[in-house]
């Protein structure tokens, strides 16, 4: 019985914490819900793409930008990477709503190009340092050069760094492949899938 009460409490606490972090990213994202004055305030633009996923989670994922899909949609990696995300979570027993996935920017780059360093510099401090600070995930997990570089704040060779365990701000930071690129170069899946697995252990999930 004192287990029953005990578990009970619990998970009305983790509740009660994952409300309160759900207010804050709301609370964060509020402002820029039709924000037009940013450096991807293009007339093709449709949405700006807020990160997605159990506020309380403890894994974050990180990419690069929304793409096509994502505008359109206003939720990141929904598109073909998306797609491969997801299939390699449910892989490990996961679904998209066990963790939380954000973009470095939150507007789709035109005609798609990588974000250039001002435009990553102004949204990373207004919107991704925060999601972090209101997640407080155990391992951040960057999918690409860009959102490594954009986390560490300096150039790296994704091939030699990929599936390393960094510590980073007291969280652990595993760097890995974008889907992107796996999608381009099928035979580098089994290490993208290797490095989400050891993002995953690591969660504790």
């Amino acid at each position: 019985m004192l287990l029953f009460i005990f578990s009970s409490k619990r998970n009305t606490i983790m509740e009660n914490i994952r409300q309160t972090k759900q207010e804050l990213l709301n609370e964060l994202y509020r402002p820029y819900r039709d924000h037009r004055d940013c450096p991807f305030a293009t007339p093709d633009r449709k949405n700006v793409v807020f990160g997605v996923g159990n506020p309380n989670a403890q894994i974050m994922f990180v990419g690069e930008a929304p793409g096509r899909d994502e505008d359109a949609q206003g939720e990141p990696f929904v598109g073909r990477s998306g797609k491969l995300l997801t299939s390699i979570l449910e892989q490990f027993g996961l679904s998209r709503g066990d963790v939380f996935i954000t973009n470095v920017v939150k507007c789709r780059p035109p005609n798609n190009r990588r974000p250039l360093q001002h435009e990553i510099a102004a949204c990373t401090g207004h919107l991704l340092e925060q999601e972090v600070a209101i997640i407080d995930p155990r391992v951040i997990c960057t999918l690409g050069s860009c959102a490594t570089e954009s986390i560490l704040q300096h150039p790296v060779k994704i091939t030699q760094l990929r599936g390393q365990k960094l510590d980073w701000k007291g969280k652990i930071l595993i760097p890995t492949y974008h889907p992107a690129y796996i999608l381009r170069n099928g035979t580098q899946l089994p290490f993208l899938a290797h490095d989400i697995q050891t993002a995953i252990e690591l969660a504790q999930i």
